[in-house]
């Protein structure tokens, strides 16, 4: 198993491999910009449709969709996660699809099952893509993109949704630059003593990662992160609700004082740190659980890790958490020694 090594976190030859990785999570807010300037006027054509009776959406992000339309959805919502669609699904509704250019061949389906019934089909993805080309008829609206990236791509649906009177108040151009604020934040260049991103790299640095968000986009971005961190150190990285991870702060082991970091480090029976991602949200039930969460993790001398952005729209918290957590993450693979250079 890979010793951490923090010095790497500021050493610009360790950080150089991870270059390729990192560029592409400080453009995150360009993609933004670039996508939802490339689908303005489609969007807007979006206006003169009908309400439909039901939105059920499929593909990349589509529990991203859910967590923002719930709420004030005016109409049922769906997120459908298996291939085809529910069987009382028809003309009268409007299935959304996101989806890059390898679709896979169950989102495929879906859309060509979409089509078949005759549903409005509005679809994020590649003009010149194979699953545009299944989704082509008089009923499909294609909201073009063209970077690959799955949040981009949400965050133009969303725009979509939102001049069908079917969503929230979306403006791109604020998330746009709430992402390029984290990058700045959690730069390589930035030093390891203000950096977000390498301050969550260093206390994971030998623990078994736990993340919890209390509302329902921080849980979203939770379980996006825990899944970033299980890739980035090889290790079991876990998100879930409140109660689910107080059972395992309160088994928690106590901290051996004496522990050689060098041989004990090395055990996989690694001690656990606390992730927690704050949106801001002060709904009582959420801040009893983060209470309850600190005091169980006080008790038990388990680290914590806080990762808050309490300002902005739920779209603007939901992304810079969710990108602060992807930075820890490759700092976490850099400081391990894990990233190869390209």
């Amino acid at each position: 198993m890979s010793i951490f090594n923090d010095s790497w976190l500021d050493d610009q030859q360790a950080l150089a491999a991870a270059d390729p990785i990192l560029r592409r999570l400080a453009e995150a807010g360009a993609r933004v910009r670039r996508e939802t300037a490339d689908a303005k006027e489609p969007i807007l054509a979006l206006r003169d449709l009908p309400r439909p009776r039901a939105v059920i959406a499929a593909g990349s992000e589509a529990r991203f969709i859910r967590a923002m339309l719930e709420p004030v959805c005016p109409v049922p919502f769906v997120a459908w996660p298996t291939h085809g669609l529910p069987g009382w699904v028809g003309a009268l509704d409007l299935v959304v699809v996101m989806a890059s250019e390898t679709a896979p061949p169950g989102l495929v389906a879906t859309v060509h099952e979409a089509v078949r019934r005759g549903a409005q089909l509005l679809i994020a993805c590649p003009e010149a893509s194979t699953i545009a080309e299944h989704a082509a008829s008089r009923s499909t609206i294609l909201l073009p993109t063209a970077t690959a990236d799955a949040l981009a791509a949400a965050i133009v649906v969303l725009s979509g949704l939102r001049e069908l009177q079917l969503g929230p108040e979306v403006n791109p151009q604020a998330v746009a630059d709430a992402m390029d604020q984290v990058a700045e934040e959690c730069s390589p260049y930035a030093d390891l003593a203000v950096n977000p991103g390498k301050d969550l790299a260093m206390g994971l640095a030998d623990a078994q990662p736990l993340v919890w968000g209390g509302s329902v986009l921080a849980a979203r971005a939770s379980r996006r992160v825990a899944e970033a961190l299980r890739a980035a150190s090889g290790r079991t990285a876990l998100a879930a609700d409140a109660d689910a991870l107080l059972t395992i702060l309160e088994s928690a082991m106590p901290r051996d004082p004496f522990a050689d970091p060098f041989t004990d480090g090395l055990s996989a029976d690694r001690r656990p740190c606390l992730v927690m991602l704050d949106d801001g949200n002060d709904e009582a039930l959420i801040r009893s659980d983060h209470t309850r969460l600190r005091a169980a993790a006080e008790r038990n001398d388990v680290r914590v890790c806080t990762i808050a952005h309490r300002t902005g729209s739920d779209v603007e918290r939901y992304a810079s958490l969710l990108q602060t957590g992807m930075f820890g993450a490759v700092y976490l693979s850099v400081g391990l020694g894990r990233v190869s250079p390209a």
